[in-house]
């Protein structure tokens, strides 16, 4: 099958949202984040979802976290702007914002406020945001983990594909590699499907994954590409152990994890690499300055500016 005219692949870094230290955004900073993304190969952005913390900024900030990120991006690369919202009206403005503003395309978590029990509900709450933004392609976010919409995706696309022109595909963030392969391989591969769960990277690949959208491409995007490049050469026992090192970074990342995230370290590490984006926004906690020194020091004693970085 022939891919449409917008489809992604490769390595997408979920970014940041940088911030001052009194927690109000630090908008100057992106766009040397958005240079350095592109010095490091990534193949798109994806903004405010889980690591912007778009959960915890206004809708006023997403909007000028979203467009800052567009107008720095200078159509070098595309930017897709995550405008889930408890509030599908605010999830509204937000879509039709990213549209004005020149986002490529936009990716919607459902509301998770008030659980959804039925697929048809949940297709229900994404037909009202894509109608904001029709010019766009949308991509579902799947992360039941944090939503606990927990529905058989190809059954979203079997049920979505006449509800919603615009759907292109799936943020897949589980780890259910099966189901992936599944949402693949649906209707000859019609939909782009992207896998979010960085130290499974390889797996999702293997499960026909044709792009990966997550946190740690934005500190370890030449990691990563290294590991898809050498998969697509059929250099198997070098891309296993590149994401064996990609697993031994998100196991030392883990071991500084905060209520139950490693959000806050993986933050902290846009400082280990040069560009400083700040604390996080509670209800998510930062790393203590003592922790994040040990931090660095645990990705210097495991080789990560040597292999991550280059």
């Amino acid at each position: 099958m022939t891919p449409p005219p917008f489809w992604i692949t490769g390595i997408v870094p979920a970014v940041f949202t940088p911030m001052l230290s009194n927690g109000d955004l630090n908008l100057s900073l992106i766009p040397l984040i958005v240079d350095q993304l592109i010095e490091d190969g990534a193949s798109a952005l994806y903004v405010c979802g889980s690591t912007g913390e778009g959960a915890s900024l206004t809708r006023e900030e997403r909007m000028a976290v979203a467009e800052t990120y567009v107008h720095s991006a200078r159509g070098r690369l595309p930017i897709i702007v995550q405008v889930g919202h408890d509030s599908l009206r605010e999830a509204q403005q937000l879509a039709s914002h990213a549209q004005s503003v020149g986002a490529n395309a936009i990716s919607a978590t459902p509301p998770a406020y008030f659980k959804l029990d039925r697929l048809e509900l949940l297709i229900d709450c994404l037909s009202e945001i894509c109608a904001a933004a029709p010019a766009l392609p949308f991509y579902y976010y799947h992360i039941p983990r944090l939503t606990a919409a927990r529905f058989d995706m190809v059954e979203l696309l079997r049920l979505a594909a006449s509800r919603l022109p615009g759907l292109q595909g799936v943020k897949y963030s589980d780890f259910t590699i099966f189901e992936l392969q599944a949402c693949v391989d649906f209707e000859g591969g019609r939909f782009n499907i992207l896998f979010g769960s960085d130290e499974m990277l390889l797996a999702g690949l293997a499960g026909g994954a044709q792009g990966a959208v997550g946190t740690t491409y934005s500190f370890a995007t030449p990691l990563y590409r290294r590991i898809l490049n050498a998969f697509r050469r059929r250099e198997m026992d070098k891309a296993q152990h590149l994401q064996s090192l990609s697993v031994q970074m998100v196991r030392a990342l883990n071991r500084y994890a905060v209520a139950a995230t490693n959000l806050p370290a993986m933050k902290a590490m846009m400082k280990l690499i040069g560009l400083d984006c700040g604390p996080l926004r509670l209800p998510l906690p930062s790393l203590a300055p003592h922790e994040a020194a040990a931090l660095g020091k645990e990705m210097e004693s495991i080789g990560f500016f040597e292999w991550a970085r280059s």
